[in-house]
Order: structure tokens, then sequence, then C-alpha cells
């Protein structure tokens, strides 16, 4: 029997794109909301893989993944400077403060997250096209 149940990297991207402007999550908050409170470092390969389109159409360009930073507040992308310059820089331009470590103030700037009706309900959506 086969299923339409989302992948966990789809899953990792439906809830990235909710977290608003001006807010930050961590790896291992996304991974505990799916259910999967060990998984940080799949969540972040998952946003590692978008740099390459997926075949729904994911890309670094419609998922927020500048919003996931380590459960310290920190920018965390390893041996990729230019990468973590971009990131700290994409979420100034969203009015959170990250400071020269690259550090974010998480009693300011973190999302609290979905409620798990709320949740449910963006998991169950069809897969679509989101190029």
């Amino acid at each position: 029997m086969q299923t339409n149940a989302p992948s966990f990297y789809e899953k990792v991207y439906k809830v990235v794109r909710c977290i608003p402007p001006g807010k930050v999550s961590s790896y291992g908050r996304i991974a505990a909301m799916l259910g999967h409170p060990n998984a940080a470092r799949a969540v972040g390969y998952a946003l590692s893989a978008l740099r390459r389109p997926d075949e729904n159409g994911y890309t670094s360009a419609n998922v927020p993944w500048q919003r996931v930073v380590n459960s310290q507040g920190r920018i965390s992308i390893r041996h990729r400077e230019a990468t973590a310059n971009k990131q700290a820089e994409m979420l100034r331009s969203e009015g959170v403060k990250v400071d020269e470590n690259g550090r974010i103030d998480l009693s300011i700037h973190l999302w609290l997250g979905l409620h798990l009706i709320e949740l449910d309900d963006i998991l169950r959506d069809e897969p679509t096209d989101h190029r």
C-alpha cells in the first residue's frame, strides 16, 4: 500500500516556512516538533539539501532556512563563512539582532512553534509544487 505521507525533509520545510520574519527556531526544536527529538542533525541535513530543488519545488528561495540556528542561538554553518555571513545578513534584514559572533538573543527572537493542531493541519496538506 502506497502512502502520500510527506517525507521528513518535506515536514521540516513545511514547519520552517511557518517561522515568521524576525523570529528564529533551532534544529532541535524543529526536530522535537516533528516528534523526533534526537533528529536535530537531520533537520540540518534537510536545510542543507535546499541547495538543490526537490521534487516538490522546495528551495532555499521559498524555505526560510536562515531562521534556523543552533540551540544556543548561534549561526552554526561550519566551514562556510560566506554562507554564515549571508545568514546573518538575511536575519538582520528581518529585524533579528545578530552579534559579531553570530549569536541571537533567543529571549527576544525565539519562535515558540506550532500548537499540535496547527502542526497537524500543516503536515496533512497535500504536497504541492512550490516553485
